[in-house]
């Protein structure tokens, strides 16, 4: 497939998918999305055993493009949960890749870009990457991926990272298990290999059962928890003060709540 968002590459075993946006940051865009489910669909059916995530540039996914961003204003309700839908399948499709996946996060991985981040089984980071689920800034609802947040580091942090919406550094990250080592940036790649290979001295088999086994203990709860978190993301994108925090966003301006 001629991919025009992402590069997909092979080396021994090992098949490395790299955003490929840098003008914007890496933004998750609707092609971005489905580039990613399409190559995640090639890797599979492919010899390589390993998956490694990166992004070309300073930033890993900065979250969501701009102009999309926009374009979510005004949809109606069935676009809305397509939309949401498309976002929560990648997600889940990641999460559950039957090979091991690797987040090397080269810099900002902000919004999507932590969900795209924290769904792999390894995530590396360099000591200057910044995270945070920032959806509340702009009158979102971090719906998806607190899906997956609230099993990762329980109730406590998950309310103080969403409810926030603050940045978060790779130390902190590292804190919580989101993120599994801090590694500099002239490594980082390196670091993912060596990962990459150690898993490959396993059992295929045994590697993909293992992952099975892992995420088949809360399967059904995080079914119910991503229907349940569509329908929210979609239902939020209806309200003033959506509208507001996207307009405000794009005009670079502190936002002013209607609702109370």
């Amino acid at each position: 497939m001629n991919y025009q968002t992402i590069q997909l590459t092979y080396d021994t075993g090992i098949a490395t998918i790299t955003l490929n946006r840098p003008e914007k940051r890496n933004a998750m865009s609707f092609a971005l999305v489905g580039e990613l489910m399409a190559a995640l669909d090639e890797i599979e059916a492919s010899p390589a055993n390993v998956v490694i995530f990166t992004g070309t540039g300073k930033a890993f996914c900065a979250g969501m493009d701009l102009e999309e961003l926009k374009s979510l204003v005004g949809k109606a309700h069935d676009e809305n949960v397509k939309d949401s839908s498309a976002m929560a399948t990648l997600f889940r499709r990641l999460y559950d890749f039957p090979k091991p996946t690797i987040a090397a996060v080269n810099g900002a991985a902000i919004a999507g870009g932590t969900g795209l981040a924290t769904m792999c089984d390894f995530t590396l980071a360099v000591p200057e990457a910044r995270f945070g689920y920032t959806e509340v800034r702009i009158g979102f609802v971090p719906a998806i991926v607190s899906s997956f947040l609230v099993w990762q580091v329980g109730h406590k942090i998950a309310r103080d990272l969403l409810l926030t919406g603050r940045l978060f550094d790779a130390t902190e990250a590292h804190r919580y298990g989101l993120v599994n080592e801090i590694v500099p940036s002239a490594r980082l790649l390196d670091r993912a290999k060596e990962i990459a290979t150690q898993l490959m001295e396993n059992s295929p088999s045994s590697v993909r059962a293992t992952k099975k086994l892992i995420n088949g203990f809360i399967a059904v709860q995080l079914d119910e928890q991503i229907a349940t978190a569509i329908e929210d993301n979609a239902h939020i994108r209806t309200t003033a003060d959506f509208r507001e925090g996207v307009t405000s966003f794009l005009e670079k301006r502190k936002p002013v709540w209607s609702e109370k």
